[in-house]
């Protein structure tokens, strides 16, 4: 069965997707409800008797076992295949995340928190992977704001659902942690049920390449696609300033005397602005240049930001905050969806885990980067983050390939996305290709 891609709405592109598509998107929401771990770590913690920085301390390990555990589930899943992938790191996580009640030191405890970071992330670049494999060129888009809508729905219902746990328990963390490692545990089995094994993954590349073994990669092959390192260089100077909402925004509100209620409101207006319209506009950016989506993305964050630094109060922080919020909602999906259709098939894993390292990075370094920054300048980190948006929106324009082929959308497994890697008459030196920034991005 073949649907013209222009009819490819939310709920047609939902019930036309494979199995292991539903599965996924399923699971992410299921496992992203029940990730209580990183919002109730700290108090944990502190109710352990433990000070207050050895539970930040925690916290940050928490963060860097997150980011490494990217990149690696981004080379398992090019080798293991999505089912594997995702089974050890949710029944591994589930074990880890289990064994915190229990653990009799801090050493001990800070190891455990490390791992449970780096287990629990390997199967993000193997659920998005597959995600890519199974879909069309023209319901990538889509696809990814599905699971961009999972992902924000199951992260805003989380911590009420593990205060409640928490209640439920007799205000003891016990029932919190062994649910979270239930969920895992639920994830883990529907993935061993729903996803297709490494090697049903493999023949469907194989099948769509001609019966041609598929062959096998590294990130060092990556690093050979000039247009894709500059795609990631703007996602991670862009994730550096998408972060300050949550680091340098409340500092600075609370230097300037503005009542916290506007800053909380903010806030709350971008979560809920970007799980009620984000799939609605998907509608539309589905259908548009990838790379002008990203521009203009990565240029509305840079309006945001440059609004906060007008002289702080309500207007400013809410409309700043519309601002980069509107940019969120017309980029993510694109922007998320970009590195399955961007890497060679047996790179998918890689593409994608590199993407998710160097955004969960920028958003690792923003908050200390920021902070600096206004202790510093004080409320002139506003245009000195604005300038870094803009760059990054010159990096994400050019790191997108210009044009992508659209391929038919069927009950089986759609061919292979685009390769972007150019002929070398096509691949213009990062130098020359940067230089024409200021007469193809229009002023703000």
């Amino acid at each position: 069965m073949t649907t013209d891609h222009k009819s490819a709405g939310i709920w047609t592109t939902f019930v036309e997707s494979p199995l292991a598509v539903k599965a996924v998107l399923g699971g992410v929401f299921i496992n992203k409800i029940g990730g209580f771990l990183n919002i109730f770590l700290v108090l944990f913690l502190t109710a352990k008797g433990y000070s207050a920085g050895q539970a930040a301390t925690a916290l940050g390990v928490y963060g860097i076992g997150a980011v490494i555990g990217v990149l690696v589930g981004g080379a398992l899943a090019d080798r293991l295949g999505a089912r594997n992938s995702t089974v050890l790191s949710m029944a591994g996580s589930a074990v880890l995340i289990g064994s915190l009640l229990y653990l009799p030191s801090y050493p001990a405890l800070v190891v455990a928190v490390a791992l449970v970071g780096a287990v629990s992330q390997i199967y993000r670049p193997a659920s998005a992977t597959l995600l890519s494999e199974l879909t069309g060129d023209d319901r990538q888009v889509m696809t990814f704001a599905m699971y961009r809508f999972g992902l924000n729905l199951g992260t805003t219902a989380a911590p009420l659902i593990g205060f409640g746990l928490y209640q439920l328990g007799g205000n003891s963390y016990d029932l919190l942690f062994w649910g979270e490692a239930f969920v895992a545990l639920a994830y883990a089995a529907l993935a061993l049920v729903a996803l297709p094994s490494k090697a049903k993954a493999r023949a469907s590349v194989e099948a769509a390449s001609d019966g041609a073994p598929a062959p096998t990669g590294r990130y060092a092959d990556l690093v050979k696609d000039k247009r894709f390192l500059l795609y990631l260089t703007g996602t991670f100077l862009n994730a550096i300033v998408y972060v300050q909402y949550l680091s340098t925004l409340p500092l600075d509100v609370q230097a300037s005397g503005v009542p916290v209620f506007w800053y909380t409101l903010a806030v709350a207006i971008n979560g809920g602005a970007v799980i009620l319209f984000e799939l609605l506009v998907t509608k539309k950016t589905q259908h548009m240049k990838p790379r002008l989506v990203v521009l203009t993305s990565y240029l509305l964050v840079a309006v945001g930001y440059t609004l906060y630094g007008l002289p702080l109060g309500p207007a400013v922080i809410v409309l700043g905050t519309l601002a980069w919020t509107l940019g969120e909602i017309i980029g993510g999906p694109v922007v998320f969806a970009y590195p399955g259709m961007a890497g060679p098939a047996h790179l998918k894993g890689r593409y994608i885990g590199s993407f998710q390292f160097l955004f969960g990075l920028g958003s690792a370094v923003g908050p200390v980067l920021g902070g600096l920054l206004f202790l510093g300048v004080g409320r002139s980190v506003w245009p000195l983050l604005a300038l870094i948006a803009v760059i990054s929106a010159a990096f994400g324009y050019f790191g997108v390939a210009p044009s992508q082929p659209k391929t038919p959308v069927g009950d089986t497994v759609a061919a292979d996305p685009i390769e972007p890697v150019l002929a070398a008459e096509e691949v213009v030196p990062v130098a020359e290709d940067v230089a024409p920034v200021a007469e193809e991005v229009a002023p703000r």
